[in-house]
């Protein structure tokens, strides 16, 4: 069975730990800073399993070490945002234990998930620092936006969520670009069951959905969306299974840009991102697209 590191057991490592367990896609080992949080977290669950059903085993470490010898790495550590903030404003907080974690995997054949804020300049640091091919390290982005605008659909439409599919690519903010015309209901197009304005209407909730539940919840971001996300991408590796999901990737050519990270749908596998698939984008979406990568290009030229 494969083990999953997860490094940081806060709300979202420790929901990833859970539903990676209950999924059984591998035993997960967790880490965390605070002395004892992870082992604690880790017998929490562990106590669960016998109600919840799952053989898979969870444990807790202070030494990072351990969790680094892992198949597939989940990096949910950083903080936080807090009401107001904009996901950007992390970057100088989070960048140095990112950057410090990424360091440590030179020259491995780590897989990891960056799922730590903001997963675009995170996922671009990560593959810098770390030196790995850019398919080893694909960040949350995309796919969590992606997910969040298929239950939109489903709730407007009264249909069954597994019958939704829904594409959103790149930058992980209100920057975000939501492609209509690969959003179905059972392989029919959304635009052929709502009105342009109720279309745009899904497309700007989505954008403003994480702001939306930091502001909600006051004290705590979204994590079990985040968590369920990071999971479904870790048994896509785990399993081979060939989905395609939309990762935030470091770009070497997509659409004439290179070095920045953003979300694009992309094929999964056992070595992570086994390629990268462009889609057909009208001139507004090319626009948009590109407009965000020269903003993340301008913030990353500041490291």
């Amino acid at each position: 069975m494969a083990n999953i590191g997860i490094i940081g057991s806060g709300n979202v490592g420790a929901n990833c730990a859970f539903f990676v367990a209950e999924k059984g896609v591998g035993d997960v080992i967790l880490h965390d800073i605070q002395s004892g949080m992870s082992t604690g977290k880790a017998l929490d669950m562990m106590e669960a399993a016998p109600v919840r059903g799952y053989n898979t085993r969870i444990s807790g470490t202070d030494d990072i070490e351990d969790a680094l010898r892992a198949d597939v790495l989940i990096v949910t550590a950083g903080a936080v945002r807090q009401p107001g903030m904009k996901r950007e404003d992390l970057f100088e907080v989070n960048r140095k234990p990112v950057s410090e974690i990424a360091a440590r995997l030179a020259g491995t054949d780590h897989k990891v998930i960056v799922v730590t804020e903001p997963v675009d300049l995170m996922t671009a640091l990560f593959v810098r620092d770390s030196g790995l091919p850019r398919g080893r390290v694909m960040g949350l982005g995309g796919m969590l936006d992606s997910t969040r605008l298929r239950y939109l659909i489903a709730h407007e439409l009264n249909v069954a969520m597994e019958d939704v599919a829904a594409t959103v690519i790149g930058r992980h903010s209100s920057s975000m670009v939501p492609l209509e015309n690969y959003c179905t209901v059972s392989g029919v197009p959304i635009s052929h069951l709502l009105p342009p304005e109720r279309v745009e209407a899904l497309f700007e909730a989505t954008r403003n959905a994480g702001d939306l539940i930091v502001d909600m919840a006051q004290r705590a971001n979204a994590y079990y969306g985040p968590s369920a996300a990071a999971c479904d991408l870790a048994e896509a590796i785990v399993r081979n299974s060939g989905r395609i999901c939309p990762v935030s990737i470091v770009l070497t050519g997509e659409f004439g840009l290179h070095g920045v990270a953003m979300s694009l749908p992309a094929i999964i596998g056992r070595n992570g991102v086994e390629q990268v698939l462009e889609p057909q984008l009208n001139e507004e979406q090319t626009s948009r697209f590109v407009t965000a990568a020269q903003e993340l290009q301008q913030i990353l030229g500041t490291v």
